[in-house]
């Protein structure tokens, strides 16, 4: 199965907004970073392929930072000066 544009672009949006989620801002600014340079990296990609498994990798990766999100609030930390 080919993986579509609105799948890809359907990943990143969840990414991103489950990124944003983060308590602490280091963990958030950091996830959102990482999630905005991989996607920038993989843009050219055409193998259908290789995009599914990226696409695999995706989804892995938002399991990990929804439970990363999770484990983070419960055990809140004091804001730093950045996030006011």
């Amino acid at each position: 199965m080919a993986a579509s544009t609105a799948q890809v672009l359907s990943l990143y949006r969840k990414l991103m907004k489950e990124s944003n989620k983060f308590p602490s801002y280091n963990y958030r600014t950091y996830a959102l970073r990482r999630v905005q340079d991989a996607f920038r990296a993989n843009r050219s990609v055409e193998d259908p392929k290789m995009v599914e498994q990226l696409l695999n990798q995706g989804r892995d990766n938002l399991d990990m930072i929804r439970r990363q999100v999770a484990i983070g609030k419960m055990y809140p930390t004091q804001k730093t000066i950045v996030e006011g």
